[in-house]
């Protein structure tokens, strides 16, 4: 026993995962909880978790196929086929998008676990994979744990919050074999063009990169805006693919599906590596999938006007109290400059002290998200206001 004890206490952790920086969202809970420990009514405007609930279309096909017991055996890793075959119909409805259900499209357990898991498919240990900065966090875990070399690509305010691919040194585009995309962005709130996206692709066939360009938030846009899939471009396939998930679309985050799709030797790739890792997704949440891309699409457009009252709530109120907040037309988050000259950690650490309210810092996604803070769009609206007279109320600006 006593031998036991002592293994366990010399135990030390992979090298690859004392390369990670902490989860960014599990630090601010940490914080959100001890502050409701003491009794303090904390409004959570930090994690992107829609507060609004899934359509009903879809709970009663995941009932009715929970009642079926051939759906309670293993799944396969690809999917049934005829989630498969919903995805490329919602893609051609959608984007005018052809793709074959059999070679192109790969469900997932929630489009983060595809992105994290596509390094392990596509790099070897020191290759370089290009990441956005800021950016969700999972590019750049997925990529450390892969063993790659990150070079992070800054987003910044006078390039529209996409990268500039020309500053990229001729030695790491040529080492380059994976780069991240995202639009509508996680947490900038910018949307792309297809210019832009077409200078991703010109630089991928020269630099021989795969484009992952990750769509979550594609379905959540405002004021007329409907955002592309990059796959609508002619050559993007040949070079790319994009993800795509259900939890945000039709609030199903807990749900854990998403997909892949595209260029058909990376969806065989990483179907590879999830071959060996997991066992596919709950047959009857696939079910409810199909019923989410193929049913009625009038929830989501309640939705989004819904996100659409909070953000100008929002925008609107703190804007009178002198904050720089420009209103998104895409995502459910507000990307708004500090309005002090704390550094991001500092001031939301006050904001949550002095108000109750979470935000996320912006340096949480990455050094060149100094400066910012992120508001999510996905709490009540009547907690939105009460946010917004707090943050006045308390000066916190």
């Amino acid at each position: 026993m006593a031998e036991t004890v002592q293994a366990a206490k010399t135990l030390d952790k992979a090298d690859r995962l004392k390369q990670l920086p902490p989860y960014l969202f599990v630090e601010i809970d940490r914080a959100k909880r001890r502050l409701q420990a003491e009794g303090k009514d904390v409004i959570d405007l930090g994690v992107g978790d829609p507060d609004l609930p899934t359509p009903p279309h879809i709970l009663a096909e995941l009932k009715r196929a929970v009642d079926e017991p051939a759906n309670h055996r293993y799944s396969f890793t690809e999917g049934i086929s005829a989630l498969r075959e919903a995805i490329a119909r919602w893609y051609a409805r959608r984007f005018g998008v052809s793709l074959d259900p059999q070679t192109e499209v790969l469900p997932l357990l929630g489009s983060k676990e595809g992105l994290a898991h596509l390094p392990l498919a596509l790099v070897n240990p020191g290759d370089v994979v290009l990441v956005p900065d800021p950016c969700y966090p999972p590019y750049r875990s997925g990529a450390i744990l892969a063993g790659a070399e990150i070079v992070s690509l800054p987003l910044v305010e006078d390039n529209r919050f996409f990268p500039d691919l020309g500053a990229i040194s001729q030695k790491a585009a040529r080492r380059a074999k994976l780069l991240f995309l995202n639009y509508p962005n996680n947490p900038t709130a910018a949307i792309a063009t297809t210019e832009q996206f077409q200078e991703a692709i010109n630089f991928a066939k020269e630099y021989g990169w795969i484009v992952a360009h990750d769509a979550a938030y594609s379905e959540i846009a405002f004021d007329g805006y409907r955002p592309m899939s990059f796959l609508q471009l002619p050559e993007a396939k040949a070079i790319g693919v994009e993800f795509h998930s259900l939890s945000k679309t039709y609030n199903m985050t807990g749900w854990r599906i998403g997909w892949a799709c595209g260029n058909a030797q990376v969806i065989a790739a990483l179907a590879q590596v999830k071959t060996n890792l997991d066992s596919g997704i709950f047959q009857p949440i696939q079910w409810a999938g199909i019923a989410a891309l193929d049913g009625d699409q009038g929830a989501l457009q309640q939705h989004v006007t819904t996100y659409v009252q909070r953000r100008d709530l929002l925008v609107d109120g703190l804007a009178t109290s002198g904050w720089r907040l420009p209103k998104p037309t895409a995502s459910f988050y507000v990307w708004a400059r500090v309005p002090t000259q704390e550094p991001s950690m500092a001031f939301a650490a006050r904001l949550l002290e002095c108000a109750q309210v979470v935000v996320t810092p912006g340096v949480g996604f990455g050094p060149s998200g100094e400066g910012y803070v992120r508001f999510s769009l996905t709490a009540p609206t009547e907690r939105i206001q009460e946010a917004v007279d707090r943050i006045v109320s308390s000066m916190i600006q």
